[in-house]
Parts: structure tokens; sequence; C-alpha cells
């Protein structure tokens, strides 16, 4: 319960951090591209409306409804109108984007602190209920942060046994990580090497093949055949982990007389590194029916789990979204013969 009650403040934060980006200097920049893209469009859609007025106007010559001189005339009425529309309708959206240009510096973000409500007016001046102060607007901000969350697949990769002969069913052994991270950039004039590091939470998931169950015997888990069939049968491992990764990739440079931003929105990206934590829990979940009866039970214990967690983790990903790989290099179980190590694969979101 308490890790879900977490996973629902996590969330919270996130949708809050992002209203609050929405009206950050980023955004602004974003509309700036979006208008930069609009003057393009309207260059095309000008074009394709004079196209068809010269076709309208060949076909009415083809029925010599018009003379040559008329027709030569309209086109250049039509070219004539359609660059006077191109001009002036490019002329409005050069004046919105003038307009976020001069006001980007001055946008207005509600915060709250200890001292309650409080106004900030870009790098001026902040205002809250004991009057008004000056701020410094940062300049360089080296070190940004987001919230990650991958999902996936999960199995386990045994000690000479082939993964296709795995113990687990592929479909419905499953992981999930929700977590906070940290990004800084290592060189101080290149964002090409960021160190990426903070803490997750990771769900691992096991579903045994056949109708077994996990069984803490003597030290040993093993599993068994289970006297009833089964509906489910899952095991969920719980850690908390502290993960850090080399990333590597390029970025785009967004530079101004009083500020420098870094962003790799839409930009390639690897991150290479590994994780360290330790178990929180981990509980068996079965579904069956006894004499007709729907029977679920919920069992709670170690079954004999290593208590430290740690392994490598890769991630290769485009914007904010990758592929995502995690290999736990300690074994799953204490004293298992043949040892057994958990691996997952899925889709990683670092949402920034």
């Amino acid at each position: 319960m308490r890790i879900i009650i977490y996973y629902i403040a996590l969330a919270v934060i996130a949708c809050y951090t992002s209203n609050l980006k929405a009206q950050t200097l980023f955004d602004y920049e974003a509309e700036i591209r979006l208008l930069e893209k609009e003057k393009e469009y309207i260059v095309t859609q000008e074009k394709n409306a004079l196209k068809e007025i010269v076709i309208a106007i060949e076909k009415r010559l083809d029925r010599k409804e018009i003379t040559e001189e008329e027709a030569k005339r309209l086109k250049a009425e039509a070219a004539k109108k359609h660059a006077l529309n191109i001009e002036n309708r490019i002329a409005i959206v050069d004046n919105k984007i003038a307009l976020l240009e001069r006001n980007k510096k001055y946008e207005v973000i509600e915060e709250y602190d200890k001292s309650g409500s409080v106004l900030k007016f870009g790098n001026l001046f902040e205002i809250n209920s004991n009057g008004y102060k000056k701020r410094k607007y940062k300049y360089d901000r080296r070190t940004t942060s987001d919230l990650v969350l991958a999902v996936g697949f999960n199995n386990t990769i045994q000690d000479g046994v082939s993964i296709n002969d795995s113990d687990y069913r592929f479909g419905g052994s499953r992981f999930l990580e929700l977590g906070w991270a940290w990004k800084t950039r290592v060189f101080k004039n290149t964002n090409f090497l960021r160190l990426k590091y903070g803490f997750s939470f990771q769900t691992n998931n096991l579903k045994p093949t056949g109708n077994r169950i996990f069984v803490d015997e003597n030290g040993q888990t093993t599993l068994e055949d289970f006297d009833f069939d089964l509906d489910k049968s899952k095991l969920r491992i719980t850690n908390l982990v502290v993960p850090v990764h080399f990333e590597f990739g390029p970025s785009r440079k967004w530079e101004r007389e009083d500020y420098v931003r870094y962003s790799t929105r839409r930009h390639f990206k690897i991150g290479i590194g590994g994780y360290g934590g330790f178990n929180i829990g981990s509980r068996q979940k079965l579904k069956y029916r006894n004499n007709g009866e729907r029977v679920k039970e919920k069992i709670k214990g170690d079954f004999n789990i290593n208590n430290l967690v740690y392994g490598l983790s890769a991630y290769l990903g485009w914007g904010s979204t990758g592929l995502y790989a995690k290999y736990d290099l300690n074994p799953l179980f204490n004293d298992d013969q043949p040892e057994q190590r958990n691996i997952s694969l899925g889709l990683r979101f670092d949402l920034d």
C-alpha cells in the first residue's frame, strides 16, 4: 500500500511539474518553432491556391471563353494577389514571433514556498506575502531532473539452462520501474556527455509455467506443483535502487544574451550504466478454485530472495522514449542451484 501511495504521489508531482514547465522559457521556443512552420505552410497554401486558379484559367482558354491576352492578364493578377497574401500573412506571423521573443523574459510562474504564494516575473523580481524582492535568473542550468517510467517483460537467466526452457512465462512476467532522476552536464561547454543519477522503485514479476507455485523450504526456494488448478500464480519482487548512467548524444543549444540552455528533445541518445540497492519486499499472489469457490491468496515473505540488488542497465532512445534493458548481477535467490539472475527488456520514458 505504501508503494502504491508513493507511485500516485510521484504521478501528481509529475503532473504539477509538467504544468509549471508549460509556462517556462522552453515553451516560448516551442511556440516560435510552430510559427516558423506556419510560415512554410502559408507559402505552400498560397502557391497551391494560385496553381488551381491558373489551371482554371487554362481550361477557360481551351474552351475559348477568354482570349490569350485575357488569360495572361488574369494569371498576372492572381500571381500578384497571392504574392501579397504571402507577404501580409507572413508579416502577421513575424509579429507574433517578435511578441513572443520580447515577452519570454517576463513570463509569470505561480509557485509556493514557505512564505506563502509567490509570483515570479522572469528574471526581474518576485512578489510574495512579505512584499517583493529581486531575484537572479540562472544563466546556465547544468543539472535538470525528470520522472523516469519503464515497463516491459521480465524473466531470469539460469546457469546451464536455455532461456527457451525458462520456468517463467514470457508474456505474463513483466516489470515496472518508476523513479526520479537528475541529469548533469559533465563538461562546461558541451552537452554531449551527461551523468544521469537518481532513485527508482523496480517491481519484477515472475509467473511460473505450469500449475506451480514458489515454496521456501530449508532456506531454498523451489517451484512445486499446486494441489488446485491455478488461475494465477505470480511472485512480485520490489527493489529500491540507485541507478547511475553515462548518457551520450547530441543536443540543441539555445543561447541568448541572458541565458543558455541545452535540449535533447528530438535527438538520439544512449545511456550505459548500472544500479545498486536492496530488496524491500516480496509477495506471492495466487488465484484458484477450491470446491467451486474462488480463492485469492497473498503470501508475504522473503522467499529466500537476495537482500542486495546490483546490476547493469542501458537504454537507447529518441527524445523522451527509448528501448531499455537491465540485468541483475546478483543471484535472485540465496543458495539457489542453478543460480538465476533477473533480466528485463522494455520501453523507457524520461518525462522531463
